[in-house]
């Protein structure tokens, strides 16, 4: 039995425990309060123009696995689909550019030169191993001995040849010579296909045989000089074997889209391509028998041509350090071999390369020798009047509706006129 004693001793120790709760409840919460929270994540903003939606899926992935490793950074993706650079180069006006974006080789010297890049040499370690990287690459992306972008793949131009156009002619092995290019071209001429050789007439795709014959498309000012009598010489080649030998053809000749697919739809036996036809050749004419090789030599050299596109940073990034990571583990050894282990893209490091074993592959290997001795893609800070210039007029010659040095001259003047105003 309870009696009225007990009620006021238990109300006072109810009261006591409920203030000792009280109390410690607030303990905890002063002490929590004191406790270093965790970090917020810092989001890294990245910009690529839009691919193929394999490639997409790949580097969504390498992304992934980049948030894994590092947690307390989230990479936000964008990819633009229309007039990338025309982009990019607004929004670095505007101070709204990404953290980290694609730098084509041939966009690189204009971007280098206008302060907007940050330059990349202090983040680089020993660790990182720059030196594994094709130098003839990274040149690409340094001016005045700072580097401010590093390149993520490449590719250069081979030569692709049918192997059952080959055999019907009784041909064993790929041309090494131009001249012998020319040849086995009009011997597979009107055979398996209807003409021997793919011409792409663009300076993309022309650049090395000026080169080859010791002329320049550039000067050290960025003035365009192709025009000169030693570049012709390797211009007249391509003139020659498509109006004289008539052996050659481009994709207008046989309604086509690319040199690709001129040569996929045995339109041509041969055709200079980039690693990139691989997977489409593989993948939209899967009974198409080819093979690579090196491009014949021009003129007693080696040539082709080497295309490649850099991780750069904004000077304007917030979080330059969380950029940094970002770089280095897209263009990293691990990085790289998980976006270029597909083969859609050739990697820029020597030591991926060799793991991937791209240089004893029997397709890809002529196109991982030509990086040693290729020309780059890369016209100086204002390549868009030269190529537009060259293409509108080469294209011309081509036809017989001019002289080709007639049509080069008008095209280096017209081009010059241009960069001179835009400077």
């Amino acid at each position: 039995m309870i009696t009225k004693l007990q009620f006021p001793i238990k109300k006072r120790l109810f009261n006591f425990l409920g203030l000792v709760i009280i109390i410690a409840i607030a303990i905890i919460s002063f002490h929590n309060l004191l406790l270093p929270k965790p970090p917020p994540f810092i989001t890294v903003k990245l910009s690529g123009w839009t691919g193929n939606p394999l490639e997409q899926k790949l580097l969504k992935q390498v992304i992934q696995d980049f948030e894994k490793q590092h947690p307390q950074i989230k990479v936000k993706y964008e990819a633009i689909a229309d007039q990338y650079m025309d982009v990019i180069k607004t929004r670095l006006i505007g101070e709204a550019a990404p953290d980290v974006f694609y730098l084509d080789a041939l966009e690189a010297p204009f971007l280098m030169a206008q302060n907007v890049l940050e330059p990349l040499d202090n983040y680089i370690n020993p660790k990182f191993d720059i030196t594994d990287i094709e130098p003839n690459l990274l040149k690409n992306f340094t001016y005045q001995n700072h580097i401010y972008g590093l390149p993520k793949d490449y590719s250069t131009l081979a030569l692709f040849y049918n192997q059952k156009a080959f055999n019907q002619v009784g041909l064993t092995s790929p041309p090494k010579t131009w001249e012998q290019l020319r040849s086995y071209s009009q011997q597979l001429t009107g055979k398996l296909n209807k003409y021997g050789f793919g011409e792409i007439p663009e300076l993309a795709r022309q650049a090395y045989k000026i080169t080859a014959f010791g002329g320049e498309i550039v000067d050290k000012n960025g003035y365009a000089t192709f025009a000169n009598d030693a570049g012709l010489q390797g211009l007249e080649l391509v003139i020659n074997q498509y109006q004289k030998d008539r052996s050659s053809a481009q994709k207008s000749d046989v309604g086509t889209n690319s040199g690709s697919e001129m040569f996929g739809q045995n339109k041509v036996a041969m055709v200079i391509e980039g690693n990139w036809a691989i997977p489409y050749l593989q993948e939209t004419f899967p009974k198409l028998k080819f093979s690579t090789a090196e491009i014949p030599k021009i003129n007693h050299k080696k040539a082709t041509m080497v295309f490649t596109v850099a991780y750069c940073m904004n000077k304007q990034a917030p979080h330059k350090a969380q950029a940094w990571e970002l770089i280095s583990y897209l263009t990293g050894k691990e990085g790289m071999k998980k976006w270029t282990g597909t083969g859609f893209a050739l990697p820029t490091r020597r030591s991926v390369a060799q793991q991937l074993g791209y240089d004893q592959d029997p397709l890809r290997s002529p196109l991982v020798a030509g990086i040693d001795y290729a020309t780059p893609w890369q016209l100086g800070k204002y390549p868009t009047a030269i190529i537009n210039n060259f293409d509108n007029q080469f294209i011309s010659v081509l036809l017989g509706q001019q002289s080709l040095k007639q049509a080069m001259l008008k095209a280096q003047n017209a081009a010059n006129q241009q960069i001179k105003a835009d400077m």
